[in-house]
């Protein structure tokens, strides 16, 4: 077993161990409990400042990858979960949220969670496992997709069916101040409000008809910013996967009250001072659109 396969291991035996005992372990237990089960398991002593630091990161963001598993899984209670996938799952969580992505990328992450299940689960475990983590891969916009196999995979999407989205940075102006509207999704990020184009839409309206459904917001198109594509899975279509096509645009609203729409995968809808979005936990890709609107809008501010 490789080490660091065999330390994620070590790792299950004392989540699953905490878990049954309703989480009721001081973390000198819980350490104590890892040394134990390392040299239960053989485990390499370098390896147990990795097992420690996943380890916290499990208890300490135990909450909201709880969130997530509820989010991603909505049909099964996180107390109906097998212990042991669901802590399977935590570990997973752990790393595809909160590890540094050069150490483990989000793919190894998913991997490495399935081989726990197919080890220490049932004989549905690992399916279920990749269900959850993929769907939640896919909700991150499958980060390393891309890596080593840029060219192949770029040949493969440009003859999959394409889904196109629309969104907006949505800014407002009150008493001197601008103001920037963001949605907070399950997976604990701020984000660019968007939604899918109809049939019947061109981008600009769709991006207009989705901001007034979602955060119900009265816009007007300044400019686009750009636009994002990535493959993600859709099991409904042949092959499995669709090429989605994102463009996003700049808009101008009325400094009114935000009233979050029924989208699913959010939960919450605000307006923020330009000032304060820097404080702000964004993915890497929505940065990429974000940055160059507040620079579009400080320049207008100069003029």
């Amino acid at each position: 077993m490789a080490n660091r396969h065999l330390a994620r291991s070590v790792v299950l035996q004392v989540l699953f161990e905490r878990d049954s005992l309703g989480g009721a372990m001081t973390q000198d237990s819980v350490f104590s409990r890892l040394t134990d089960y390392a040299k239960e398991f053989g485990a390499r002593d370098s390896d147990m400042p990795f097992m420690k630091d996943l380890v916290k990161t499990v208890i300490s963001k135990q909450k909201e990858i709880d969130g997530v598993i509820v989010g991603a899984a909505p049909e099964w209670p996180l107390e109906k979960i097998a212990a042991v996938d669901r802590n399977i799952l935590r570990i997973g969580l752990a790393e595809l949220l909160y590890a540094d992505k050069t150490q483990v990328p989000g793919r190894v992450a998913i991997n490495e969670a399935i081989e726990l299940a197919k080890s220490f689960g049932g004989a549905s475990s690992s399916r279920f496992v990749n269900g959850v983590l993929g769907a939640v891969y896919v909700e991150l916009g499958e980060p390393d997709k891309n890596d080593g196999h840029a060219g192949r995979k770029e040949s493969r999407a440009s003859k999959m069916p394409t889904e196109h989205l629309a969104g907006a940075v949505v800014y407002a102006r009150s008493k001197g101040e601008i103001y920037l509207a963001f949605v907070h999704d399950i997976f604990g990020h701020w984000t660019i409000s968007k939604g899918r184009v109809e049939e019947n839409e061109d981008v600009k309206g769709g991006a207009i008809r989705e901001i007034k459904e979602e955060m119900n917001l009265d816009i007007k198109i300044v400019r686009e910013l750009g636009v994002n594509e990535y493959v993600a899975n859709d099991q409904k279509i042949d092959g499995g996967k669709k090429r989605k096509r994102v463009t996003y645009f700049l808009a101008e609203s009325p400094f009114t009250e935000i009233r979050l729409g029924s989208s699913g995968g959010l939960d919450d809808a605000q307006w923020f001072p330009m000032s304060d979005v820097g404080n702000l936990n964004f993915y890497d890709d929505t940065l990429k659109i974000i940055i160059p609107a507040i620079n579009i809008l400080a320049q207008k501010e100069k003029k």
